[in-house]
């Protein structure tokens, strides 16, 4: 060990490092004048132990490392937007999935409660009354009967982001189907 400065300078053991509070000198000071390139920037050099460097680096117990979170969050930022972007684009597919499907269970419904003649009126209107106004305007509500089955399948576009404005150019189908029952 040794004085250097009007401090001791020393620990940490044959080559090993020095930490603050061992016997090594306070950060930011310099061991000795012109004592390396580390030394303006904060960082100590001592004797022939090796490069010193503090447990806090020039700025504080942070040092280099603060903004790291906010330029990290940054970097995230456009994943975190995609991901939940393609999130809420599942949510609209599967919302549609369900419209179509309870639209021709309820055609069906209409249907076979309704005389003979009217049947294909009241399928279309049941089909189309349940619908939100995004999704009635592409909707195509197709009612069949025969061999005392009737048969309904509703055809809905699946929007982009935001229902009513564009869609997707695929559809999503529903079908159902129920037996005729009998007026008197």
């Amino acid at each position: 060990m040794s004085a250097v400065g009007g401090r001791r300078v020393g620990g940490g053991g044959i080559g090993g490092p020095r930490r603050y509070g061992d016997g090594g000198v306070a950060c930011g000071t310099v061991c000795a004048a012109g004592a390396g390139a580390g030394a303006g920037a904060g960082w100590a050099v001592c004797g022939a132990g090796g490069p010193w460097r503090c447990l806090r680096g020039p700025d504080g117990p942070r040092g280099r490392d603060a903004g790291q979170v906010t330029i990290e969050f940054l970097g995230m930022t456009p994943t975190i937007i995609v991901t939940l972007v393609l999130m809420w684009q599942c949510v609209l597919v599967g919302y549609t999935f369900t419209l179509a499907g309870n639209a021709a269970d309820e055609a069906v419904r209409a249907a076979t409660a309704a005389d003979p003649g009217a049947r294909a009126g009241a399928c279309t209107q049941a089909g189309l009354d349940k619908l939100p106004g995004a999704w009635e305007g592409d909707a195509d509500v197709d009612c069949t009967t025969g061999g005392g089955y009737v048969r309904a399948s509703v055809s809905l576009k699946v929007p982009v982001l935001f229902p009513g404005v564009i869609a997707f150019p695929f559809t999503v189908h529903g079908a159902a189907g129920a037996v005729e029952e009998e007026t008197d």
